[in-house]
């Protein structure tokens, strides 16, 4: 179990840690800033690119924020 608890913990503080830097350049944590999310259709030709629906396609970590 430790090092179960562990791993979740790592995990865990890597993921604050991705939220404190975004949250420093005003970007949103989701997409990264970039206002859309892309979901690989197929593995050879074509991506399907959405609005991130964590900033509702902003990039900004303010309407991340008010969002979640």
């Amino acid at each position: 179990m430790g090092l179960i608890n562990s791993y979740n913990q790592w995990k865990e503080s890597r993921y604050q840690n991705h939220i404190a830097a975004m949250e420093s350049q005003g970007k949103c944590p989701d997409c990264n800033g970039r206002g859309f999310t892309v979901y690989p259709y197929n593995e050879f030709a074509y991506f399907n690119s959405y609005e991130c629906p964590g900033c509702n396609g902003s990039g900004l970590y303010s309407d991340w924020e008010q969002l979640k």
